[in-house]
C-alpha cells in the first residue's frame, strides 16, 4: 500500500467553481451525467475532440475563422493535428481588454514600482508592433528578451505576438555564453533588453553584456534597450541599440492589427537546461499554448476577472510564459523582479501578496522549503484574506512543506503542487478546485491528458512507481526542435523508450483516488542492489531535519554495485559530525527502507542549480564519477560543481 493512501485531506472545496460550471456544460451538451471530476477527466480522454471543442467555446477563444477539424490524425503521437483550418492571434486573446483597470503591478524589489492599466499596456503594445513591423518583423521571425520580470517584458512579447513572430527570452542572470547557445541557435531579428536589474539589494549593469551580444550574435538587426529605474539609458556603447522611448517614438497607439495565424503556428521558443549538450531550443505553437493555458487558469486555477496572480518566475523559467496567459481570463498579474529572500525582509512576497490582495500566489517547491528553514511564518503577520490558492512547481513538493503551508501561511487555501514542464510549457498534473488536497500528492490529472503510470514492461500500474507517460496526443505538444526539420531529435527525446507514447522522464506514482507523487526525475533514479529509489523520497526525510537547508543524492558506482551518496548544505556554522549523520540516516531508515540509507553523507557549502533552481543532480554524479560536464555555463552557480570534485569522502 502506498504511503500516501490513508492521509487525511488537509483542504476541501467549500464553494462553486468554474470547474462545476463547465461540467454542468459538458452535461447539457452531450447528455450526460458526471458525478465528479474523475468522470469528467476520463470523459475529457475518451472524447479529446470534443473536450477541446467545448473548452474553446467556454474560454472564449477569440478567432477569426473557427476550425474545419477539431482533430485530424488523432491517433499519432507523435503526428495528431489540432483546429485545422482555424485562425487567431495570441495577443488579440490576452488583449481582451483595453479600459484603466490594473493589468499589471510590477516590485523591482523595495526599489522600483509601477502599475500599468490595460489600456497602457494595450496602447505599449500598438506602438510596439508598429516600430517592429517598420523593422521588418513579421510572422516566423525571432524577437527575444533579455529581460527581467517587468511589464515592458510583457509589452515586448504581445508586440511580437501580434504580428505573427516567435517570442523567447532569457533571464538577465545569464552569462554571455548561456545566451549566446540559446539565442545564438535561433537567429533573431531584435533583442529587448533592459539596461540592468536588481537583486537583493544590488543594482547590476548589463551594458557590457549587452555590446558583447550584440557583437556576437548572427543577423540581429535592432536591440531596444530600456532603463530599469526608468528615464533614459546610456548606450553609446551598444552597437546597433536603440532607447525603448526612441524606438517607439514615431508611432501613435492605434487599434493593434493582430496577424490571423495558423493554430499551429509558432509562438515561444524556450530551452532545456543545457546541462547535458547544448540547450534544446522547443518550439511552441500559440493555438495549443493558449488553450491549454486557458484550461489550466480558468478550470483548475480557478481564475477569473478580477483575480489577482503573482508567480515568483523569471523569464528563463517556463512559468512565465505560463503566467502570462492569465490576462486572457482579465486577471491582474503582480510581477516581482529580484530575491525571493531578500536579506532585509525575506518575508517581501508576503507583504506584495497583503497590499495586493492576491488571489493567487505561486512559487517553488525549494522557496517554501527554504521559507520554513528561515523561521517565516506569513499568515501570523500579513492579511491574507483573498488568497485562495498558492501554487508550487519546480521540484516535487516535500509533505512537510505541506504542513507548513497549512500550519504557518493559511490553514484554508488550495494549496496545488502542479508539475509538467518546459517540454508542454503546461502541466500534466495540477491542482482541482473541486478535489480535497491530500499531503504530499498532486491533486489530478489535467483535463484532456491521457497521463499514466507505467512499469518496465510498459503496463500501466497504480499504487506503484513508474515512467510518468502521456498516450494521447494534446494540443500543447512541441511543433518539434528548432533546426530538426525531420524530427529526429525531437522523437529521440519523448517517444523512444516507448514508441507511439510521450515519456516525460519524471518517476511517479498513481495513487488510488487519482493524485499522483512524484519521486524525481527518471534518470536519475538511484538503483543500489537493483532497486529503484526516486531521489525526491530521500528529500522528503532529510528535508525534514532543522539542520538541513538542502540536500542531493546521486548513485556512485562502487565495487560493481551503485552507493547511495547524499550531500547535505546545512545551517550557517553548523557541521556534520556523526550525531547529525546518525540522525539522518536514522530518519531515512524509519520512514523508507534500509535501500534508502546513503552509505556516505558528506557536507557541501553549496549545491549547483539550473537557472530555474532545479538542483543538477545528473552534473553532479558526473563530476564525482570524473566525467566532464557540458555546458557548465548553463548552471546558476557553476562554481558550485567545484565542490563535489575529488572529495577524499568519496574515497572509502
Amino acid at each position: 500500500m502506498s504511503e500516501f493512501s490513508l492521509s487525511e485531506p488537509l483542504w476541501r472545496p467549500s464553494a462553486p467553481c468554474r470547474l462545476d460550471a463547465f461540467r454542468a456544460e459538458v452535461e447539457r451538451e452531450f447528455g450526460l451525467v458526471l458525478d465528479d471530476y474523475d468522470a469528467l477527466y476520463h470523459w475529457s480522454i475518451r472524447e479529446p475532440a470534443a473536450f477541446w471543442q467545448t473548452l474553446w467555446r467556454f474560454a472564449e477563444v477569440r478567432s477569426s475563422r473557427e476550425a474545419d477539424a477539431v482533430l485530424v490524425d488523432g491517433e499519432r503521437l507523435p503526428g495528431a493535428r489540432w483546429f485545422v483550418g482555424a485562425r487567431l492571434n495570441f495577443a488579440a486573446n490576452l488583449l481582451r481588454r483595453r479600459d484603466g483597470g490594473v493589468a499589471l503591478e510590477f516590485y523591482g524589489e523595495d526599489r522600483v514600482r509601477a502599475t500599468w492599466s490595460w489600456r497602457r499596456l494595450y496602447d505599449t503594445v500598438s506602438r510596439l508592433a508598429q516600430a517592429l513591423r517598420a523593422q521588418g518583423v513579421g510572422p516566423g521571425d525571432r524577437v527575444v528578451g533579455l529581460t527581467p520580470n517587468m511589464p515592458e517584458t510583457v509589452a515586448a512579447m504581445l508586440a511580437a505576438a501580434s504580428l505573427g513572430a516567435v517570442w523567447s527570452s532569457c533571464s538577465p542572470d545569464f552569462g554571455v555564453a548561456g545566451v549566446l547557445d540559446r539565442f545564438g541557435q535561433i537567429g533573431p531579428k531584435v533583442l529587448f533588453a533592459s539596461d540592468g536589474y536588481r537583486y537583493n539589494g544590488k543594482a547590476i549593469d548589463l551594458r557590457d553584456k549587452l555590446a558583447e551580444l550584440a557583437k556576437a550574435l548572427p543577423g540581429l538587426e535592432r536591440m531596444v534597450v530600456w532603463n530599469y529605474a526608468g528615464g533614459a539609458p546610456e548606450l553609446a556603447a551598444i552597437p546597433r541599440a536603440q532607447a525603448l522611448d526612441e524606438f517607439v517614438a514615431p508611432y501613435r497607439a492605434d487599434e493593434i492589427a493582430f496577424a490571423a495565424m495558423p493554430f499551429d503556428a509558432p509562438l515561444y521558443i524556450l530551452y532545456s537546461s543545457g546541462t547535458t549538450g547544448q540547450p534544446k531550443c522547443i518550439v511552441h505553437g500559440a493555438g495549443g499554448t493558449l488553450l491549454q493555458h486557458l484550461k489550466e487558469h480558468i478550470l483548475h486555477g480557478d481564475l477569473a476577472d478580477g483575480d489577482r496572480l503573482l508567480y515568483y518566475t523569471t523569464c528563463g523559467w517556463m512559468m512565465w510564459n505560463w503566467m502570462v496567459s492569465a490576462l486572457a481570463v482579465g486577471a491582474t498579474l503582480v510581477l516581482y523582479d529580484g530575491a525571493p529572500l531578500l536579506n532585509d525582509a525575506p518575508d517581501v512576497l508576503w507583504r506584495i501578496a497583503e497590499e495586493t490582495r492576491l488571489t493567487h500566489f505561486g512559487t517553488s517547491a525549494k522557496y517554501l522549503s527554504a521559507l520554513e528553514k528561515a523561521g517565516v511564518e506569513p499568515g501570523e503577520r500579513y492579511d491574507l484574506a483573498d488568497l485562495r490558492f498558492i501554487y508550487s512547481t519546480g521540484s516535487p513538493l516535500l509533505p512537510a512543506s505541506y504542513d507548513y503551508v497549512y500550519r504557518a501561511i493559511k490553514p484554508d487555501v488550495a494549496l496545488c503542487s502542479i508539475s509538467g514542464g518546459t517540454d508542454i510549457v503546461s502541466c500534466f498534473a495540477l491542482g482541482c478546485p473541486a478535489k480535497p488536497v491530500y499531503r504530499g500528492e498532486l491533486q489530478a490529472r489535467g483535463l484532456g491528458m491521457a497521463v499514466e503510470v507505467w512499469n518496465e514492461a510498459g503496463e500501466p500500474v497504480v499504487g506503484e512507481k513508474g515512467e510518468l507517460v502521456c498516450v494521447k496526443p494534446f494540443p500543447s505538444m512541441p511543433l518539434g526542435f528548432w533546426n530538426d526539420a525531420d524530427g529526429t531529435k525531437y522523437r529521440a527525446a519523448y517517444f523512444e523508450r516507448f514508441p507511439g507514447v510521450w515519456v516525460h522522464g519524471d518517476w511517479a506514482e498513481l495513487t488510488a483516488r487519482g493524485g499522483l507523487v512524484i519521486h524525481g526525475r527518471s534518470d536519475t533514479v538511484l538503483n543500489p542492489g537493483g532497486v529503484r529509489i526516486g531521489t525526491a523520497e530521500i528529500y522528503r526525510q532529510v528535508e525534514t531535519v532543522p539542520e538541513v537547508l538542502e540536500s542531493l543524492a546521486i548513485g556512485q558506482d562502487w565495487q560493481g554495485d551503485v552507493r547511495v551518496v547524499l550531500f547535505v548544505r546545512l545551517a550557517a556554522g553548523l557541521t556534520l559530525d556523526d550525531e547529525l549523520q546518525q540522525t539522518i540516516r536514522t530518519r531515512i531508515r524509519t520512514h523508507t527502507t534500509p535501500r534508502h540509507v546513503p552509505a556516505r553523507i558528506v557536507q557541501v557549502a553549496d549545491i549547483p542549480r539550473t537557472q530555474s533552481g532545479k538542483l543538477v543532480e545528473l552534473a553532479v554524479r558526473e563530476v564525482v564519477h570524473g566525467r566532464p560536464v557540458k555546458n557548465v555555463t548553463a548552471l546558476a552557480n557553476p562554481e558550485a560543481l567545484a565542490l563535489f570534485r575529488d572529495l577524499a569522502e568519496l574515497a572509502v
